[in-house]
């Protein structure tokens, strides 16, 4: 893995030495920090210890449902010579239709909880092989995983067209649905016709009780594959967001971890919106917050995306509901071009650190861009503050 440099040779502060230490936390929210808290020391920070173990990152798919919805056929009808009696003929002959397509309905949907099944193993088996080589550290935009990374990527969309044809069977699950619950309410209107024998209603109130049945296994079979849909669909969504975060650790060789969206189970969006445009400098916001990354662009090329990743998931993890604000900093200078130069280059190198947390999966709405010269600035920064 390539070395992570200590400030001066260009690279990631922050202000506390442990995000554990509750003494720092209050600076997060915009307080002062505690009287008691260590000194501010500069570290690079490393990848958590559930990082770099050997256990996959990646949860396995939620589990489908198991049920089997077999469908018992209507008992025998005996002719009566009545009126009634071709009408019970006729709404049992309605029935064994009805229930032949839910027997196909329930074929075609333990077909494809197999297939999901095997597709999403094909795809964690993809993704676990990616981890590995990643843990361990690899080349930069190794070739070989880029391969891995879109088999992954079609792998996983193999299972969203598993999503798709199962909103296409719930579709005419729920055709069946509306079917049998007309040819319950038809059953029981054959009570009022006139000209029945007893053994009519007899036969009536068995194809009921058969019939009622079958609308119950139509309802709970709808019920399942709707849990089974939701559940799938949003699998598959945190799933991308994974693989984009993985296409950013791909293109540093070490590995990153599961994507920031997944972890912003807050729910919100930031009233601030990042964006292109820098407001006004302004530091009433930022006094007595003590940042909690600073990456200092004092050389080409500063590796910065692990670290800022690692701590940006901590702050998560913390603070589920967090939001960010990422703030190109610039060094005063009494030279008006050079002071010009340095803060163009600043929000420049913000917009990097930005799409980089974009990448990893933070959505854009709990992210905010400011730049502001600085005093005690030496060189062009990044400060990311939580609030």
């Amino acid at each position: 893995m390539r070395r992570l440099a200590v400030v001066g040779a260009g690279v990631i502060a922050l202000a506390g030495c442990s995000f554990s230490s509750d003494s720092l936390w209050p600076s997060l929210t915009g307080e002062a920090p505690s009287a008691d808290a260590p000194p501010a020391q500069t570290i690079a920070i490393q990848p958590s210890a559930g990082e770099r173990s050997g256990a996959p990152l990646t949860g396995g798919p939620p589990a489908l449902g198991g049920t089997n919805f077999e469908v018992r056929a209507p008992s025998p009808a005996q002719p009566t010579g009545t009126f009634v009696g071709e009408k019970v003929q006729q709404l049992r002959g309605d029935l064994i239709r009805l229930q032949d397509s839910i027997r196909g309905h329930n074929g075609s949907l333990q077909s494809l909880r197999g297939q999901t099944v095997q597709n999403a193993q094909n795809y964690h088996q993809t993704v676990a092989s990616i981890e590995s080589r990643l843990q361990v550290g690899t080349t930069p935009g190794n070739p070989q995983l880029v391969d891995q990374w879109n088999s992954a990527q079609r792998q996983l969309e193999q299972v969203n067209t598993d999503i798709s044809n199962m909103n296409d069977l719930a579709n005419r699950v729920s055709a069946d649905a509306a079917l049998s619950t007309y040819l319950l309410e038809s059953v029981r209107a054959a009570y009022g016709l006139s000209g029945a024998v007893e053994a009519d209603h007899e036969q009536l109130s068995v194809l009921e009780d058969e019939t009622n049945q079958t609308v119950v296994l139509i309802d709970r079979l709808l019920t399942e594959l709707s849990d089974d849909i939701r559940r799938q669909s949003a699998y598959v969504a945190n799933e991308r967001n994974d693989l984009n975060t993985m296409a950013v650790a791909i293109k540093n060789g070490e590995l990153f971890g599961t994507s920031l969206a997944n972890r912003s189970f807050g729910g919100g969006t930031a009233q601030a919106s990042a964006g292109a445009s820098f407001p006004a400098p302004s530091s009433a916001g930022l006094t007595g917050r003590r940042p909690l990354v600073v990456i200092r662009f004092d050389r080409p090329g500063v590796e910065y995306e692990q670290p800022l990743y690692s701590a940006v998931r901590r702050a998560l993890e913390r603070r589920p509901e967090a939001i960010f604000d990422v703030v190109a900093i610039s060094p005063q200078s009494a030279n008006q071009g050079r002071a010009a130069l340095n803060a163009n280059q600043a929000k420049r190198n913000a917009q990097n650190v930005f799409r980089s947390l974009q990448e990893m999966g933070l959505p854009p709405g709990r992210v905010a861009l400011s730049a502001q010269s600085a005093p005690d600035a030496r060189t062009n920064e990044v400060r990311i503050y939580v609030r």
